[in-house]
């Protein structure tokens, strides 16, 4: 057999081995969302979204506690993650571009991306939560904060790096600050790709429940006040799928359905996002 024979007979064994790997992932990746989707529409209802838990063993009830914690929780840790990686981001691609520490925190940020979550939720147990003696949902929202500053810092430098040096050197040549032009120029010029970011970084953190039952834990009944346990949709799914009772588990499929499609609808944003800004480059 000669060399061109064997080369196309080992090529034709690799495709074929990489085809059945990635049918054999899509055929489970669609088979738990359709499982997802089957059991969670049909507990869908209105008095999920409007009532409280009913107690064990009692028909009816809802999760408005949950959704409305989980809520709060995911918007302060907004609130502290995304400036937080958009100055770092900025740091990194402006004032320290080139640099052995911004090569040093793009490599520390690049770990912490793929950082076990459970290892933070332990993380900030050990700093705010057994410090103060209870759970919060400032504990909560701190712990999905720290997941969310690399995904955002890394994207942040990314885009601005790729705004070409020639419009910085524009504005300069116009007498403007470097706060001003990384604010007027360079910002605006990245602002598709950062406000993705933003939005991968939310949909990173709103699917995670280890950190929250280190820190903010749970809460049967509605509250707003963060410096109390603070219930989320995520730890409601983990108690409520390890309970005995049948109504339960339907509120646990239709919470699961729930946060299933936020994250793919932030994530097809996102990507749209990206493909409309960046993809003709």
């Amino acid at each position: 057999m000669s060399r061109d024979k064997i080369r196309r007979f080992e090529n034709s064994i690799a495709l074929s081995l990489c085809t059945l790997a990635t049918f054999f992932g899509l055929f489970w990746l669609i088979f738990i969302l359709g499982d997802v989707i089957v059991n969670g529409i049909g507990a869908l209802n209105l008095g999920l979204f409007v009532n409280d838990p009913a107690p064990p063993g009692v028909e009816g009830g809802g999760l408005r506690n949950a959704f409305v914690g989980h809520l709060m929780i995911t918007f302060f840790a907004t609130l502290i993650g995304v400036p937080i990686g958009l100055l770092g981001g900025t740091f990194l691609a402006e004032y320290a571009r080139g640099s052995r520490s911004a090569r040093i925190i793009s490599v520390l940020s690049d770990i912490m991306v793929s950082v076990p979550s459970i290892v933070i939720g332990t993380f900030v147990y050990v700093i705010l939560v057994k410090p103060v003696g209870h759970f919060s949902g400032w504990a909560g929202a701190v712990a999905l904060a720290f997941i969310m500053i690399p995904v955002v810092l890394r994207t942040t430098e990314d885009m601005l790096t790729l705004i070409p040096w020639s419009l910085r050197e524009a504005a300069f040549a116009l007498g403007a600050p470097y706060y001003k032009v990384i604010v007027k120029v360079v910002y605006r010029g990245a602002a598709a790709g950062i406000f993705t970011g933003v939005l991968l970084s939310i949909a990173r953190v709103v699917g995670e429940t280890a950190p929250l039952l280190f820190t903010s834990f749970n809460n049967a009944f509605f509250s707003v006040n963060m410096n109390e346990p603070v219930s989320s949709l995520t730890v409601t799914i983990f108690q409520y799928a390890m309970g005995p009772y049948e109504n339960w588990h339907a509120q646990a499929w239709a919470a699961s359905f729930i946060i299933t499609i936020v994250i793919l609808a932030l994530t097809i944003v996102g990507r749209s996002i990206i493909s409309w800004r960046y993809g003709k480059r």
